[in-house]
């Protein structure tokens, strides 16, 4: 099992698991997947994959058989494991835990597709129907604080296989960086009495220049201090601090517009990229200053020794620029 130890230095766990060093690493950025070799995500190669606990299929197949159009399993090299219970120890320095927790695998498609900007909206909707399943179910379990949802996808963006797939981390803990927004959150809206991103809303609305797509229910933009170039959020114009809250019309709302974003992506720089879903840590009792969102971290500039010095970040696209390539990438 892997273990969870306490940096206190600057306060944040780190994730010591071994075995993830077992993975495949079939995309390496000095190689070309070998086209010989079997994808476990692929229909068909189901047994390749540990059982299903989740899927949208057809109701004339069986679990981990052939007929899904989504299917989530278990990470074969997981981060975290679930168990039973865990230990919190400590010695006279340090501090540590059981690597408790789940990770799945999110698999956005039965065929081989190593791009989701080439998906359908269905495709997306089903998607993002199947993250909202999840975090409500994982949930239940009162052992996790918060629920991460992320894609990698090109190697550069940390991705080991490239058939398209997002995961689903819950923790026993709040995250480091989630916990300093929740901080800044609760001290704008103590200030302002209003929460911090429904006034980022407005204050792009009204400047314009950074804003990519927007409807009635979801705004597109890229930030004003971005940390990589084209960087991009999506945000939900209703307060909400949770994804999982999200309702069917705004769900296939949000689906078009992702998908729409990052096909203006894969035209514009056609980057390697993550996407992580930011929402509410689950046993907050105060929302109010929360709101969630989705980022797009596409990875086209790499954090080198001044990134991981200082906690700064150099861009070299200023987000307007950005803002109006990706406007343009599409008709």
């Amino acid at each position: 099992m892997s273990e969870l130890r306490k940096d206190f230095v600057i306060d944040r766990w780190v994730i010591i698991a071994a075995e993830r060093s077992d993975r495949p690493h079939d995309i390496a950025p000095a190689t070309q997947p070998d086209p010989t070799e079997p994808c476990p995500f692929c229909a068909g190669h189901e047994a390749m994959t540990p059982p299903e606990v989740f899927a949208y299929r057809d109701r004339s197949t069986a679990p981990n058989m052939p007929g899904w159009r989504i299917r989530v399993v278990p990470n074969k090299y997981p981060a975290l494991a679930s168990a039973a219970g865990f230990s919190h120890r400590a010695d006279s320095m340090y501090e540590f835990m059981d690597g408790v927790g789940v990770h799945e695998v999110i698999i956005e498609t039965p065929r081989h597709c190593p791009n989701m900007a080439e998906l359908s909206d269905r495709q997306f909707e089903d998607v993002l129907r199947a993250y909202r399943q999840r975090m409500v179910d994982v949930q239940k379990d009162p052992r996790w604080q918060s629920i991460l949802i992320y894609k990698n996808q090109g190697s550069a963006a940390g991705a080991t296989l490239e058939h398209v797939h997002s995961q689903l981390l819950a923790m026993p803990m709040v995250p480091r960086e989630v916990a300093e927004e929740l901080r800044a959150a609760k001290a704008h809206y103590t200030a302002k009495r209003k929460c911090l991103y429904c006034g980022i809303i407005e204050s792009e609305r009204a400047d314009r220049r950074r804003i990519v797509a927007e409807d009635d229910a979801f705004i597109v933009f890229c930030p004003f201090a971005p940390r990589f170039p084209f960087e991009t959020w999506l945000l939900p114009k209703r307060h909400s601090p949770f994804f999982h809250t999200v309702t069917e019309d705004e769900l296939r709302q949000f689906a078009g517009l992702l998908r729409q974003s990052l096909r203006r992506l894969d035209s514009a720089a056609a980057a390697p990229f993550n996407y992580v879903i930011h929402s509410g840590p689950l046993k907050e009792s105060d929302h109010e200053h929360f709101h969630w969102r989705l980022e797009i971290l596409p990875r086209i500039s790499k954090i080198a020794g001044f990134e991981l010095s200082s906690g700064y970040y150099i861009n070299t696209v200023a987000p307007e620029a950005a803002a109006r390539n990706l406007r343009d990438a599409l008709p």
